[in-house]
């Protein structure tokens, strides 16, 4: 593809914003004007950001996502130095693969081939032990155990969501089925526009939070905000992006197997993938995970997750996530349900369970965060790319025309 340019900013390089090297929350204490603080809003804020996102725990409250009691399973490593591989923008610069990387403030890029390590490399405020936060990542660990859930037959993609959750039948929801909330094909009166302190999604982040102003009077927990959605348009029309759907997903999980997420996700995938750390869920006033970007892993670990999709659901000789529940996501929706939402650098693209499928020659399908949070599952190379940043933009248009090609060019140099 050309003519896709990244969006310029006039953001310092991500040389220039190193955490460590400006000092970000060093000292015993930091310095006022390097202390990350939720309540006005600077630990999100760039080049804070920097250091937050890979140091949540720090910030807010959270949940455990328990490793299990056995030992980790190790990634066998195959090295090879990537930095100076060649590939170009999707406008046609060219630069290399560490180049790519740096241009999108990466805090973590891990390369698997044929489950191997081929490349690791870490930045900023990160460090192989120290989780990060996926952002919208996390989406598609929760869409991951649905489909699971929903070829194992304990939930019916077909219902209602109010089979599961009567409490949203006043709501938007309260004609919409589980499979248009997995796909984000609801008709909802939500706006996503990050940034933005009037939008829902501010909203939505207001009620999700567990530290806030006194004077804030909304509602209260995810519940609470879940519940007053209004409906607009039609369900099922077109694919249109709304974390909500994801928080909705996850009240029906904890609905139909009765138990949390993070306990899901430790029981059904970390345990089961012999993970190095315990990852972690921030949570809201209540302690109710955040299922639409609350989790929080390691490079690795996320790595782990990527592998066992790639080889259809198995990891380590154990069949961890059902072959058809994988296929069901790699197999994508309706391109033609996609195409209206404009993503200019997605074109051809659809959106399943929570993952996003580019429908390439490589059959490629990745989880995506916004500020550059990505699993990218190529199974026609054997790869698997997993990545954390802290892009000053949120919106991963702003990485994509850098990121995509550089994946591109690692697939095809892993199966030359």
């Amino acid at each position: 593809m050309t003519g896709i340019a990244a969006t310029p900013h006039d953001a310092p390089s991500a040389a220039e914003t190193d955490p460590l090297t400006l000092g970000l929350m060093q000292g015993f204490p930091p310095p006022p004007e390097k202390t990350a603080r939720v309540l006005d809003g600077s630990f999100r804020a760039f080049p804070m950001s920097r250091w937050s996102f890979s140091n949540i725990r720090q910030t807010v409250p959270t949940k455990a996502v328990w490793r299990g009691a056995g030992g980790a399973v190790p990634l066998p490593r195959a090295e090879q130095d990537l930095s100076g591989l060649p590939t170009a923008t999707m406008d046609g610069r060219p630069l290399t693969f560490a180049a790519a990387m740096d241009e999108t403030y990466a805090d973590g890029v891990l390369v698997l081939h044929r489950g191997r390590i081929v490349f690791e490399r870490y930045a900023g405020a990160l460090a192989a032990h120290r989780p990060h936060l996926c952002m919208s990542v996390t989406k598609s660990f929760v869409g991951a155990i649905s489909a699971a859930l929903a070829v194992e037959g304990v939930i019916d993609p077909a219902a209602p969501v109010t089979r599961y959750v009567p409490e949203l039948g006043a709501s938007a929801f309260g004609d919409a089925s589980l499979r248009q909330v997995l796909d984000m094909t609801t008709g909802l009166k939500y706006n996503e526009i990050y940034g933005d302190p009037n939008s829902d999604i501010a909203r939505y982040r207001l009620a999700g939070s567990a530290i806030r102003d006194t004077a804030y009077s909304g509602p209260q927990t995810y519940y609470d905000y879940l519940v007053t959605l209004e409906k607009e348009g039609g369900h099922d029309d077109q694919f249109v992006y709304k974390t909500v759907n994801t928080e909705v997903l996850g009240w029906i999980l904890r609905r139909a197997t009765g138990t949390s997420l993070a306990d899901l996700v430790s029981e059904r995938l970390w345990q089961k993938l012999g993970c190095e750390e315990d990852g972690y869920f921030l949570v809201d006033s209540i302690g109710t995970e955040g299922a639409g970007g609350g989790l929080n892993v390691t490079l690795r670990d996320m790595a782990r997750f990527g592998e066992c999709m790639r080889c259809g659901g198995a990891f380590n000789g154990h069949q961890v996530i059902p072959e058809a529940a994988v296929a069901d996501i790699a197999g994508g929706a309706d391109p033609a349900k996609f195409a209206p939402a404009g993503y200019a650098t997605l074109p051809g693209w659809s959106y399943r369970n929570q993952w996003w499928v580019s429908h390439n020659e490589h059959g490629a399908y990745m989880a995506r965060g916004i500020h550059g949070q990505s699993i990218y599952v190529d199974p026609k190379a054997e790869m698997v790319i997993v990545r954390f940043a802290s892009h000053p933009l949120a919106g991963n248009v702003h990485n994509d025309p850098v990121t995509l090609p550089a994946f591109m060019a690692v697939a095809k140099h892993l199966m030359g």
